[in-house]
């Protein structure tokens, strides 16, 4: 089975365990997809499946996106991505990838565009500390202050300073879902994800190692 899926940020919220503890989770529209494309070792050099998600218009597609859908008889969508399997000999064109390929106490990895925050000081981009603002120096309490000093007689490559912040293709992992709603393909998961409401996100089993006592919370959360 394929344990990625691409899905859409609605937005965040809060529910409570059997235990009376709050968790506050992300409610995630993950699918449905459908596969457009299969890559095999023998022609590609490797093996994974392609999927897409979101109906879109035709008009708001340009000829080479829309001919991959005319020529499999699929309707069209605004993302197309590539997910890496061992095997596709389970896929097939048109099949539909739903959230159920996801449980309870799973643990994913969500990759996806971070919200975009412009361009910003040092403070904001970096954490840095504020200078002081007494003595008359409030005009630069959030200056970054020196580059260097009698050292190179340069700017060091790799010089924290000020920037454009965020708008970045970020990874967090190891994220527990919580809950899977077959009915209205909804993923809620443990903690924060980048993007903003209604981003894009692309999610796939995690590829870190999950410690015993982890294992035992997923055991617990299954029984009940």
């Amino acid at each position: 089975m394929l344990k990625s899926i691409i899905g859409k940020k609605v937005g965040m919220t809060q529910i409570f365990s059997d235990k009376g503890n709050l968790i506050p989770v992300t409610v995630v529209e993950a699918g449905p997809c459908v596969v457009t494309g299969l890559r095999t070792v023998e022609n590609d050099g490797y093996s994974a499946v392609q999927v897409a998600f979101s109906d879109v218009k035709e008009k708001n597609l340009d000829k080479s996106q829309l001919g991959l859908f005319k020529k499999n008889n699929l309707s069209p969508k605004r993302i197309v991505r590539e997910f890496r399997v061992a095997d596709i000999a389970e896929f097939s064109i048109g099949q539909e990838i739903k959230v159920d390929v996801f449980k309870v106490g799973d643990y994913i990895d969500v990759s996806a565009v971070t919200k975009g925050k412009g361009y910003t000081g040092v403070i904001k981009r970096h954490n840095f500390g504020m200078q002081p603002v007494t003595h008359g120096q409030s005009d630069r309490t959030r200056a970054r202050g020196s580059s260097g000093g009698q050292g190179p007689q340069k700017v060091l490559k790799g010089m924290r300073m000020s920037g454009h912040l965020g708008n970045e293709f970020v990874t967090i992992q190891r994220l527990l879902v919580v809950h899977v709603d077959v009915e209205k393909n909804m993923l809620l998961v443990k903690g924060a994800v980048p993007a903003v409401k209604t981003g894009i996100l692309f999610m796939s089993g995690t590829v870190k190692k999950i410690s015993i006592m982890k294992e035992v919370k997923i055991r617990e959360i299954k029984k009940k």
